[in-house]
């Protein structure tokens, strides 16, 4: 594992700073600091501009290779963009599906054709995706999706019928990536075809969630006879389960990087505020303090570690990445309740209407979810458990 930079890619750091310095400003300013857990549902627009103003400096999909339009970045060039893009305190990415998890999965898995058709979307910032992978009855347990897909001979399209939920930015994306069942008499994670769909189109029926926070981030998504071209299917029948694998490799590479940035921003906001207060003069919270800080520089060496042992470009990661998702989301759900311990009683207490909340106090709503989506802690136990230590699998209930 590399845990220092060379001279050159000291340049590469002086670099994005320098951008981001002289671009993070006028319109833009009022974006620091926001789009972050909790706050994802501000400034859509002025965030869908800055992901262009982006793409105009070369700054989206810096790790992917040149022939796709990427930058071509090496692993420790990506680790100094997501730490200076944090430290700028730059927005939230309303792109980073497509970049971080639709591009990798084509360069990987995908055609030609398809690369050509969606890689320049996502790198010019111009087309946002959304992810259609979790179901009402589904649950964390992706291999129990219900959603058909049926190929119609006639119209040369596959059909697509079913529901998905909590899909983030859906209202916003222009494309989701969905898994469905080929196979009707399919069980698990065989018969399953992962498909590109567009979303503006009859048959698909967008419904913001209202969350606890007051805010409306994700949706549950309605298929009703949507279509998909037959080109669009990445994979062939039957490959949906290696693909969404893949992808989900993905997702907990490189680009945990930059969450572990916004999660420094605020566990910072937090050690501020408790010196202003004078809650740290309380031993028990400098002690939570100390433990958040030591646990995100665990987390940081954790990812360095797996990404130094990234072989393939197929999302595969070592076994160490098992354990990431279980130990962000609980760390994360732990400093919300910090933040609510240094505001002290105040912390019940709004400014405003029933859901005017403080960055921190909408910060420790939402991350009560973290432990929940993208795979529940007991869920991740089982990956762990399973596939890292390769204990027998749980068994499974009898229905009567």
């Amino acid at each position: 594992m590399k845990l220092s930079f060379s001279a050159e890619d000291e340049l590469f750091r002086a670099e994005v700073a320098g951008w981001l310095a002289e671009n993070l400003t006028g319109e833009f300013a009022k974006l620091k600091y926001r789009g972050g857990p909790g706050d994802e549902h501000m400034f859509p627009q002025e965030r869908q501009d800055w992901e262009k103003r982006l793409a105009e400096g070369g700054w989206t999909c810096v790790g992917w290779p040149k022939e796709h339009g990427g930058r071509g970045c090496s692993i420790e060039q990506q680790v100094i963009f997501f730490e200076e893009y944090a430290r700028a305190g730059a927005p939230g990415r309303v792109g980073h599906i497509g970049e971080g998890l639709t591009g990798p999965t084509l360069i990987a898995f995908g055609t030609e054709e398809q690369q050509q058709k969606y890689l320049p979307g996502i790198v010019a910032g111009t087309e946002l995706w959304c992810q259609g992978y979790s179901e009402p009855g589904a649950g964390s347990d992706l291999a129990n999706v219900k959603t058909k897909a049926r190929f119609d001979d006639e119209q040369g399209k596959w059909i697509i019928n079913g529901q998905k939920v909590w899909t983030s930015l859906a209202h916003e994306s222009d494309y989701c990536f969905v898994i469905a069942r080929t196979d009707p008499d399919s069980v698990a994670h065989k018969g399953l075809g992962f498909f590109l769909i567009k979303m503006d189109q009859p048959g698909i029926d967008v419904r913001p969630i209202e969350q606890i926070t007051g805010t409306s981030e994700f949706n549950e998504v309605f298929f009703d006879d949507a279509h998909c071209d037959a080109s669009d299917m990445v994979g062939a029948p039957g490959d949906g389960w290696k693909v969404a694998m893949g992808l989900l490799g993905f997702e907990r590479g490189v680009s945990t990087l930059g969450q572990q940035m916004q999660f420094q921003n605020e566990l910072d906001d937090v050690v501020e505020l408790a010196r202003e207060n004078g809650a740290a003069k309380d031993p028990s919270i400098r002690d939570r303090i100390a433990r958040a800080h030591a646990e995100l520089k665990i987390m940081r060496y954790n990812s360095l570690r797996m990404l130094s042992g990234q072989s393939g470009s197929d999302g595969s990661l070592q076994k160490e990445a098992l354990i990431y998702k279980l130990f962000w989301a609980t760390w994360h759900r732990s400093l919300g309740e910090l933040a609510m311990d240094v505001m002290g009683p105040e912390c019940d207490i709004l400014e405003g209407g029933p859901y005017e909340l403080s960055r921190l106090q909408s910060m420790y709503l939402f991350v009560r979810s973290d432990t929940i989506y993208g795979g529940t802690n007991q869920i991740q136990r089982n990956i762990i458990a399973e596939r890292g230590l390769g204990m027998p699998r749980e068994p499974k209930g009898t229905a009567k």
